[in-house]
């Protein structure tokens, strides 16, 4: 499927719709008028753009967004912790996995439809929580929604988003979910998830697995002064993600913690960032309602094993006591295919759609998710699997 538009026209439409924010939010004014010094935001480059056909693939609108995006925002979007194995390993793993075809099946239709939590979905790809949006649009955010609605996905709105939640919300038309980093003071935390709530988010979903950050190297190395972003669900201005914020995420969240928000919060609680088997049995037993094995696209703890490789493992110890879902490398049809098959209910993508929002806006988002479910459609067809309820281990060559 093709883009509606020309990459150059949806590019200029998407900096266009900037004007009307950039008074609103100034951080980004340079941005949309394509300078940049070092006290301005990340994201445009001064790298002259070369010509390549209209991208078709997610790995062709990586390769644009790396030509459209600055050093500095590219470093931050597509870096991991450390030595990065984690983060190769998320790829590798899933190029390692071999699909076993079907013929001679009718698969005139297919069917992409999952449920969750009651909502029905037309495919099972959705936006993960991803921060600071205005390293990649000056419309943040805001921009990313209105392309997750025309793609008719589901997004995730990070706490360390550049827009507020409720504005977030009102521009999308399909469900919003709430990424939660816990805080330390109860007041703020309490709050950050009443206003998810009242803004009309389904479902609350709480990062686990990033008490402390760990070794970012080409972060550090981009120096000790970032540009600064607003981050109006916390009420504080910082650096990309949050970068030297006071206070922060809480090292002391506990499963009692949990039991404290599971006590007003009113939607279904997700934990993300679960890699231990131990954990999900926890969050199972705990009343959860569904887990995400996450390793944080490899920005937390380096090392760790891949999410595809970690997945079957959390399945059969839930033994379908309650969803499960996954993220982490995915770039084709063919790896949300291989996420189903080990038992995931549904897959999130983080940096694919990013490389959308820079290169072509909500435009660009749209298509990156419409590319996705049309390759995971023709992976069903040619694996003789009509309707995502088809889709088991068998579909898999055996290790």
């Amino acid at each position: 499927m093709q883009p509606r538009v020309s990459r150059r026209k949806a590019i200029a439409s998407a900096l266009g719709a900037a004007a009307a924010v950039t008074s609103t939010f100034p951080v980004v004014r340079a941005f949309a008028q394509g300078s940049l010094q070092a006290t301005t935001p990340l994201g445009a480059s001064t790298k002259k753009l070369a010509s390549p056909p209209e991208p078709v693939s997610v790995p062709d609108y990586e390769f644009l967004a790396h030509e459209r995006m600055s050093h500095p925002a590219w470093e931050y979007i597509n870096s991991g912790s450390a030595d990065e194995i984690t983060l190769r390993w998320n790829r590798e793993a899933l190029t390692r996995i071999r699909l076993k075809p079907r013929v001679m099946i009718d698969v005139s239709r297919v069917d992409t439809r999952i449920k969750l939590f009651g909502q029905e979905m037309s495919h099972p790809i959705l936006l993960a929580p991803t921060s600071t949006h205005m390293l990649a649009h000056p419309e943040g955010e805001v921009a990313t929604a209105r392309g997750a609605s025309a793609a008719d996905a589901v997004m995730v709105i990070s706490t360390l988003s550049n827009r507020r939640v409720e504005e977030i919300a009102r521009a999308s038309t399909r469900p919003t979910w709430f990424q939660l980093y816990v805080e330390d003071d109860r007041a703020v935390t309490k709050d950050l998830i009443l206003r998810a709530e009242e803004a009309g988010c389904r479902a609350l979903c709480i990062t686990v697995d990033l008490p402390i950050v760990y070794a970012r190297d080409r972060e550090t190395h981009l120096g000790s002064k970032p540009p600064q972003f607003p981050f109006p669900n916390l009420k504080i201005t910082a650096g990309p993600g949050g970068r030297g914020r006071k206070g922060g995420r809480s090292s002391k969240f506990t499963w009692k913690d949990l039991e404290w928000i599971q006590s007003f919060a009113k939607t279904p609680i997700l934990l993300k960032g679960v890699l231990n088997p131990d954990d999900a049995d926890q969050a199972a037993k705990m009343g959860v309602a569904a887990v995400v094995v996450s390793n944080h696209g490899g920005r937390a703890l380096d090392s760790v094993p891949a999410t595809i490789d970690a997945l079957p493992v959390i399945v059969d110890r839930l033994a379908g006591r309650i969803p499960v879902l996954v993220d982490g490398g995915i770039r084709r049809g063919t790896d949300v295919l291989k996420g189903l098959a080990n038992g995931a209910t549904a897959v999130l993508i983080g940096r694919p759609y990013l490389y959308g929002l820079a290169v072509a806006g909500p435009d660009g988002v749209r298509h990156v998710v419409e590319i996705l479910r049309t390759e995971l459609e023709a992976a069903m067809v040619l694996t003789g699997r009509p309707s995502i309820a088809a889709i088991d281990r068998s579909v898999l060559w055996p290790a």
